[in-house]
């Protein structure tokens, strides 16, 4: 595949700026934010829509018209969006702070392992940034993992993780994502 062009992308994403914004922050909070993401994360998720391995009725039929350059082109853009900082509850978030970076008693393990202490992810292993992201789309996601409706990259790891998690716990992990920012 060629390297993607922000500029290119940037015309491209008309069509996504209803949902994801015209910078790729999200004003709906069930919707991911888009804006600082990995490059390689955005090209596995929009390729996974399109070849229905990740399903999302919305998402299939946008990623479908896409071609590989698209794709390329569109991640290229978004990566270069700075995220916006987003309010957050700061009990909340400690709470989730804790499952972040040591996981639970029965056995969830810390997210900081493969998201990083920051939440920047690991953009060479395709772990994705989780910094700012909304609360409730985190929760959305952790639950369509433990509900087996959303299948993780490497080893779906996930999917072995979420289903581990009190929604109790989804809230609070989330809360603290979005409290770090990006």
């Amino acid at each position: 595949m060629a390297k993607g062009d922000p500029d290119a992308g940037k015309e491209k994403s008309l069509v996504c700026s209803a949902c994801h914004g015209q910078d790729g922050n999200s004003i709906n909070p069930d919707w991911p934010s888009l804006a600082g993401q990995h490059e390689k994360y955005l090209i596995q998720s929009i390729t996974s829509y399109k070849n229905q391995t990740r399903k999302n009725a919305i998402m299939y039929p946008l990623a479908m018209s896409l071609s590989d350059q698209d794709i390329e082109d569109l991640a290229a853009f978004y990566h270069t969006q700075k995220a916006i900082s987003l309010t957050y509850n700061e009990d909340l978030a400690k709470e989730g702070e804790s499952i972040y970076r040591g996981g639970t008693k029965n056995g969830v393990a810390a997210c900081i392992a493969c998201h990083g202490p920051n939440g920047k992810g690991n953009p060479g292993a395709g772990y994705p940034v989780l910094a700012g992201q909304h609360a409730s789309y985190t929760v959305i996601a952790l639950k369509e993992y433990a509900n087996g409706n959303r299948e993780a990259g490497i080893n779906n790891m996930m999917q072995s993780i979420a289903p581990r998690m009190t929604d109790k716990e989804m809230t609070a992990v989330a809360e603290y994502i979005q409290a770090l920012g990006r």
